[in-house]
């Protein structure tokens, strides 16, 4: 049960009726095949999942998180919402908060699909702010009938924009796009109040490591909605493509045991410190800052490399890949995010002649376009990347995966492995080959240290392996770690 205690007595309320596909309602009807209006595609089928989502966030009243597996349709679901409330209430204003502005210029193309003309606002101020208040003049006096805005994260939380956000109509949803990101402190206090009718889209709405967080986002949008959809679902569904799941154990090398091994004694010492002063160990930096450390230093692992280039020579002609590499160096406090993808990039494009590309946050909005038309044509091979990639993007071509990294923080698990079973025509099945590195030999003060904080992610593992087409060999591979650590309940 949430409790709204972030809304004011002005906010706006509607009653609002189940969806009903199919009924007329005069005015709204009409204007609806006007452009700029929001309108059902005629060739748009709803799954069952999609409309029973649909009908739960009406039935609470116009508020609602949607927890959906990554690639199952939330963008659309959304809209589909947009559109009933229009027929419905007339809804004069669609505002969509995204994190990254490539994902505006996604979401624009799907907009377009429902028959609206989005200003997109981000960057340049002068570009945008002139359309916005123009728009909102024009919805005033009757000369406008529908407006949709699309914006970052960054751009909602600027002087610009919240100055716009005031003079928005009573009849405007506000949809947050991947909103966890919107329980940070900043940005949920610049979420309009003023708007009632309350959107949010996420496969993994808990904040990692910020239960306060995670509360305040369902304070502003409202509680999870049934159905949850998870990956289980999305695959059973035909809403994501089945696939081949291959654990790649790597070892560390002496130095880098050595390293990890310290790491987690000091880790260890923390937590039993915590526990005796009856602590949550999930609000101390100190603890979060050696976890990361460890992280960086299991992301880089050096092996990795060697493993990487073992797969690949036997891989060459293989297309539609992406690899993504660590975040961070292996230097405690520095974040060279750079390293692992130019080793990975070489091995690959020098040494083993395949043709790949890197995709990072420095890569251009119009770059990545580029790459994305390449890579689905086949002319590159391979994407080399990083954390860009991990929410929202959507490129279905891809058919393999290979993961040299992944952070501690179960939601980029849930999203890489969503990008990847994303259908596209022509694909069957896709394949990964996820690097998991194995933990030294431990002494008797850090093993069951090693043992609790391996459980998690162990279990994000298994639960993959066990969806895969070949679940009895992946559970097999994962086996040995499991003995070693008395984690076979898992």
């Amino acid at each position: 049960m949430y409790v709204t205690k972030n809304l004011v007595p002005q906010t706006p309320t509607f009653k609002l009726k189940l969806p009903f596909v199919g009924e007329k309602r005069g005015i709204y009807q009409v204007q609806s095949s006007l452009p700029g209006y929001p309108k059902m595609p005629l060739s748009l089928q709803l799954r069952g999942y999609q409309r029973q989502a649909i009908t739960s966030w009406f039935g609470n009243n116009g508020r609602g998180t949607l927890k959906m597996a990554t690639g199952s349709g939330k963008t659309i679901t959304a809209l589909a919402i947009a559109c009933e409330l229009y027929q419905q209430i007339g809804l004069q204003v669609l505002l969509v908060v995204c994190p990254y502005r490539h994902l505006v210029t996604q979401w624009a193309r799907e907009c377009e699909k429902f028959n609206l003309k989005p200003i997109l606002a981000y960057d340049n101020l002068r570009s945008w702010q002139s359309q916005i208040s123009t728009a909102i003049y024009n919805l005033r006096s009757n000369s406008q009938g529908f407006v949709t805005v699309i914006t970052t994260n960054s751009t909602l939380i600027g002087d610009g924009f919240q100055s716009q956000l005031k003079y928005f109509p009573p009849k405007t949803l506000i949809i947050g796009d991947e909103a966890h990101n919107l329980g940070a402190p900043k940005l949920e206090e610049s979420l309009p109040r003023n708007v009632g009718l309350r959107l949010a889209l996420s496969a993994t709405p808990q904040r990692y490591f910020d239960d306060g967080g995670t509360q305040s986002l369902l304070d502003y949008f409202g509680a999870v909605l049934q159905p949850e959809f998870s990956l289980e679902d999305a695959i059973a569904q035909g809403a994501l493509v089945h696939y081949l799941y291959y654990p790649l154990l790597v070892e560390l090398t002496e130095g880098e045991s050595l390293a990890y091994l310290k790491l987690t004694k000091k880790i260890g010492r923390s937590l039993l410190y915590r526990e005796r002063e009856n602590a949550d160990f999930e609000d101390n930096e100190d603890i979060k800052s050696l976890l990361m450390q460890r992280a960086r230093l299991i992301g880089t692992a050096e092996n990795k490399l060697t493993a990487l280039r073992e797969l690949m020579e036997s891989r060459k002609h293989t297309s539609h890949t992406l690899f993504y590499c660590s975040d961070g160096s292996q230097e405690s406090g520095q974040r060279s995010s750079l390293r692992q993808l130019k080793a990975v990039a070489k091995i690959l494009g020098v040494d083993l002649g395949y043709k790949v590309s890197t995709y990072t946050a420095h890569t251009s909005l119009q770059e990545r376009e580029a790459l994305r038309c390449q890579f689905e044509s086949g002319e590159l091979q391979g994407l080399v990347a990083i954390r860009c990639l991990d929410e929202g993007v959507d490129i279905p071509a891809i058919q393999t995966a290979v993961i040299l990294s992944s952070s501690g923080n179960p939601r980029q698990f849930i999203q890489r492995r969503g990008r990847v079973l994303r259908p596209h025509p022509g694909k069957e099945r896709a394949t990964i080959f996820d690097m998991i590195v194995l933990p030294p030999d431990l002494d008797r003060e850090t093993i069951e240290v090693e043992r609790n904080l391996l459980k998690k992610e162990l279990r994000r593992f298994v639960e993959f392996a066990d969806l895969a087409d070949n679940a009895g060999e992946a559970r097999m591979k994962l086996l040995a770690l499991q003995k070693r650590y008395g984690l076979l309940d898992i």
